[in-house]
């Protein structure tokens, strides 16, 4: 009972993760892969979360040894890092936070029947609230909003993938035959799923700023042990819940050669459809509502991040080295972001599948060299050798590099040959 107070009084860092990736990752591209590959794409899925995993934990280990955020540990190894850091920046900027928030404002002009509004400018309206939330609140409003909102959506999903588990598969269409996974249209949609899940691998810092802020909030930091426990939960949660949309894909979808839309609002119809044809009517508004919030999460989470990366990105990128961090900079790259992601998604005309499929292709190609230069904070001499990571998790983070490198040096053969 002591050590479940611990955990829930700890609840900040692994929620947010959690909250932040339950998202396009799994919502679009986890359904997707079960509606159209089947029951083999768990092992991609469970893959990506494994030797993704000691990235993000490295992003809790430097800042609760150390008291210093990932980007300050790359500012003290030297200059390059901070300059490769900036440059994945500026990508996560001008991709990530259109790309979600087009996915929501399609789940939210399907779910109230929006027609005279276009998706371009529900997302506007999305960005503007959002916004004025992250300003008001900042984090502490936003840990609170997210400890009902994913615990709201983790129930909602597992009742939703048992209710599709107790209805009969859906059969397949004459002549159906599993699509070629290692064909080009199967390794271009193995890339995007392996490279944004269970989300971007650049992630790992904004763990690391959120870890910061719980601490001054909480007024004391927890052991790393526990700090590692309450992260392990919310990423447990992830990989389950990524499985959970897989199935619902699969047994709603799988052999009916339904294509998904990459179209926002005809995307977000066909996902809550999937559900209500298999379920019942019944569930239509509590399955709309539960796609909604995972998304609207998403979008809070992501758009804070980015904001706080950015910030601090700048700051340590000052030749002079003093911070001089104030709070109406944190305001000032909430409405930066909103304004130019707003540009790219309008350029994009609101198209979804161009936006994430660029978002994860740009995250799955810098995912080995972030993921390298979180090894190196942590095995530093900022950490007391006590608190390095094990053998067999330094292993695990080598395997990770060499399997998403693999990977994209493939993926960039297939383009330029």
């Amino acid at each position: 009972m002591q050590k479940f107070k611990t955990l829930l009084r700890n609840l900040g860092p692994g929620l947010l993760f959690a909250s932040m990736a339950i998202g396009t990752s799994h919502l679009v591209l986890s359904t997707k892969a079960g509606a159209t590959y089947g029951w083999i794409m768990v092992i991609p899925i469970l893959l990506a979360n494994l030797l993704k995993y000691p990235f993000f934990e490295y992003g809790i280990r430097y800042t609760n040894v150390t008291g210093r955020s990932l980007i300050e540990g790359y500012s003290r190894r030297g200059k390059g890092y901070m300059w490769v850091y900036a440059v994945i920046t500026l990508f996560t900027t001008f991709t990530i936070l259109a790309a979600l928030y087009v996915v929501t404002a399609g789940l939210l002009a399907n779910l109230f029947s929006i027609k005279a509004v276009s998706v371009s400018g529900i997302a506007l309206g999305l960005f503007l609230f959002i916004s004025v939330v992250l300003i008001i609140g900042r984090y502490k409003m936003l840990e609170t909003t997210l400890k009902f909102v994913i615990t709201i959506l983790f129930v909602a999903l597992l009742v939703t993938t048992l209710m599709v588990l107790y209805k009969p598969s859906v059969e397949a269409v004459p002549g159906f035959e599993t699509p070629p996974l290692f064909d080009s249209v199967g390794i271009l949609f193995l890339i995007s799923l392996i490279g944004w899940m269970p989300t971007a691998v650049e992630a790992s810092s904004w763990i690391s700023l959120w870890s910061l802020e719980k601490y001054k909030s909480q007024g004391s930091k927890p052991s790393l042990k526990e700090a590692l426990q309450e992260f392990n939960t919310g990423y447990i949660t992830t990989a389950l819940l990524a499985v959970f949309f897989l199935i619902i894909g699969y047994r709603t979808l799988y052999g009916t050669q339904t294509v998904l839309s990459g179209e926002a609002v005809t995307f977000a119809d066909q996902v809550v459809s999937l559900f209500t044809i298999h379920i019942g009517d019944w569930a239509y508004l509590f399955i709309a509502v539960s796609a909604f919030a995972t998304m609207f999460s998403t979008c809070m989470t992501a758009h804070d991040a980015i904001a706080r990366v950015s910030v601090d990105v700048l700051e340590y990128l000052r030749p002079d080295r003093k911070r001089y961090v104030k709070k109406w900079h944190y305001a000032a790259a909430v409405l930066i972001l909103t304004a130019v992601n707003y540009i790219v998604l309008s350029a994009f005309s609101a198209n979804m599948g161009t936006l994430v499929a660029l978002a994860t292709f740009i995250s799955f190609v810098l995912a080995p060299l972030v993921g390298y230069m979180n090894l190196k904070n942590v095995c530093s001499e900022d950490l007391p050798v006590e608190f390095h990571p094990g053998k067999g998790l330094q292993l695990l983070t080598y395997l990770g590099i060499v399997f998403l490198t693999f990977f994209s040096v493939y993926y960039l053969w297939m383009v330029l040959a």
